[in-house]
């Protein structure tokens, strides 16, 4: 069999597969004009997408709510994930992973359609890059951990915009991320509190503590329910932990023994100082490791082993001057 020439990675995009520098929207779809565009990201381990249905599901949750006219079957959308993956392959380096956003905006607003001559109906584009883009520059905090910031933004609750649809109207998260970026230090992230002044979450991901042997975490109606965040139940079950929502205080994470975000592409990253003050002893904790260990066994990959690798294999060049989502210093 001939080996496919590789012409550089493709995007599927309302029916077609084209390049990736081709893929575009109308300056007049809802998107630009309002951010009014659900999206999913995901992540492979050994080339082998984790929880793409699950992911294409809470999607679909987001369609259903927001009435977003779209045609296209959850398993045709399954379909089309796989069908980029495989056009992609040819363009990846034996050990990337395959990192799949897949963006459902509702198209071009009616006051503009058939003037500009551009796609009619709402978009799909489902691009694939590797996840190395994203996780490569975090590896170090696997090991030093990081310390959380309690922005001045508040979480957005579910009575005004509910963030249980996984939508790009994100500017708050933007905003606590800037706000908490003039700390000092190289491993801040802000966690966010909700209205009532519990924590609800970080901005992209989902938090939680360990004390005296029990994980909590956030109750759910006003955060964004991840994926990695269920996936934490399963591997409590399994390890014969507790594992429990409920409201959070400041207090309890400044008293607790550890911390932990989840997010796809990292899976888990430990969090050891809130406010300038140490969790636990202020190190990586022991369940945290458990935790970690158990879901690179059940995958077959040492997630932070590849992450390492990947740092190693970028000599720890910044990308873009050096801004992040997490840093808007050069």
């Amino acid at each position: 069999m001939t080996k496919k020439a590789n012409k550089g990675r493709v995007v599927f995009m309302n029916g077609e597969l084209i390049p990736e520098n081709q893929a575009n929207i109308s300056i007049y779809d809802s998107a630009l004009m309002f951010g009014d565009m659900i999206f999913e990201m995901t992540r492979s381990f050994n080339k082998q997408q984790f929880k793409l249905r699950e992911h294409l599901e809470r999607l679909y949750s987001g369609i259903k709510v927001l009435r977003i006219p779209l045609k296209m079957t959850i398993d045709e959308m399954e379909k089309h994930c796989y069908e980029v993956i495989e056009a992609n392959e040819i363009t990846f380096e034996s050990n990337d992973e395959h990192r799949l956003m897949i963006d459902v905006t509702r198209g071009i607003l009616g006051l503009y359609d058939g003037v500009v001559g551009t796609h009619s109906g709402p978009n799909v584009i489902i691009a694939d890059f590797p996840l190395r883009w994203t996780v490569q520059h975090n590896a170090h905090q696997y090991d030093e951990g990081l310390e959380v910031i309690i922005p001045s933004q508040r979480a957005i609750p579910a009575e005004l915009l509910d963030p249980k649809i996984k939508n790009r109207s994100r500017i708050h998260y933007l905003m606590a991320n800037i706000e908490v970026s003039n700390y000092q230090g190289n491993n801040v992230w802000a966690l966010l509190l909700d209205t009532d002044g519990y924590v609800a979450e970080g901005t992209g991901a989902n938090f939680f503590i360990i004390k005296e042997g029990v994980i909590y975490t956030p109750e759910a109606r006003n955060i964004l329910r991840g994926i990695s965040r269920d996936y934490i139940f399963t591997l409590s079950d399994e390890l014969g932990i507790t594992c429990i929502e409920k409201n959070i205080e400041l207090f309890d994470v400044l008293t607790a023994d550890e911390s932990f975000f989840t997010s796809t592409p990292y899976c888990m990253l430990p969090v050891v100082r809130c406010q300038g003050v140490d969790i636990g002893s202020g190190s990586v904790g022991p369940i945290f490791q458990l935790l970690l260990k158990t879901w690179s066994k059940n995958v077959g990959v040492d997630i932070v082993g590849q992450i390492k690798q990947y740092s190693r294999d970028c000599s720890g060049k910044r990308p873009n001057g050096g801004l992040t989502p997490y840093s808007f210093r050069n």
